[in-house]
């Protein structure tokens, strides 16, 4: 009897309060960590949530074409969501969920200092492991897959999101980190493998499905895009207009404001609003 006791105490969900108490613990430790170690694990969040990104691209590149706009969207996000499940089951250290951490700064577990520096460390390995992912993606050339549809779809999304207006940008990754910390804060709810994946599912297919915009997934996208745009052939044939994709443009034009957007909606939407719930009571 106490066996099955020790079972359903174990599958019993945390509540909203012992979440934010548990992330006050975890910002705690992570300041602790070498600055080597975080920076390790940022490059691998990087590179996991690349990989999410290019089988978002693979499997939605022509499925438009024979199931409409709408599943493509779903079906892209259904899939991108495996990089936030490496990310969380596998262990690494990604910007967006990290956002999470101003919880242990307002309850003062670490100081702002630390803070800005584990923002800024994991955010240089997120961008140096998708920069890394994207190229080892071209050199695969598997952007020649479907007769180059494969590249021409990973250019198609790398031009539309350098052409966003900043207001969109911001607007859009308000919108996704909001969904994307939910995410995150939904997996500490339970310490089951299964429950972890389901809760990482659901709100990175909706942010994905709905069009939002991710700091880090651009860090994968964009550069992936600048890079294809140096095959002749497959610009030729893509007959798209890529004047506005350039590295200063993806930095000032969409990475900057959608990091501005993703801040917003993870560190105050989430991260301040429920310290505020269920810290400061």
């Amino acid at each position: 009897m106490e066996d099955i006791k020790g079972l359903r105490r174990r599958g019993e969900l945390r509540s909203p309060k012992e979440i934010a108490e548990e992330f006050c613990k975890i910002g705690a430790a992570k300041s602790q960590l070498k600055t080597v170690k975080t920076f390790i694990l940022a490059v691998l969040a990087g590179a996991y949530i690349g990989f999410g990104g290019n089988i978002a691209i693979t499997i939605t590149q022509d499925l438009s074409e024979y199931m409409g706009v709408g599943f493509t969207q779903f079906m892209g996000g259904a899939v991108f969501s495996v990089g936030l499940m490496l990310v969380v089951i596998g262990g690494a250290e990604l910007f967006t969920g990290n956002n999470l951490l101003i919880i242990s700064c307002l309850s003062r577990k670490v100081k702002l200092k630390d803070l800005i520096m584990n923002w800024v460390t994991v955010y240089l390995g997120n961008f140096f492991g998708s920069v890394l992912l994207a190229a080892l993606i071209f050199l695969s050339n598997l952007y020649t897959m479907g007769g180059f549809a494969l590249g021409i779809k990973a250019l198609t999304m790398a031009n539309a999101k350098v052409n966003l207006d900043v207001v969109s940008a911001v607007s859009r990754g308000i919108l996704c980190n909001w969904l994307v910390c939910m995410a995150v804060w939904l997996t500490m709810a339970s310490d089951d493998v299964i429950s972890k994946i389901f809760s990482c599912f659901f709100p990175i297919m909706a942010f994905v499905a709905s069009g939002f915009e991710h700091c880090v997934a651009n860090m994968f996208f964009m550069p992936y895009g600048l890079l294809l745009k140096d095959v002749p052939y497959l610009v030729a044939l893509s007959g798209l207009n890529l004047s506005n994709l350039t590295w200063s443009n993806f930095i000032f034009v969409n990475l900057l404001p959608v990091t501005i957007g993703n801040i917003i909606g993870g560190a105050f939407f989430v991260g301040t609003l429920y310290c505020y719930l269920y810290v400061f009571e």
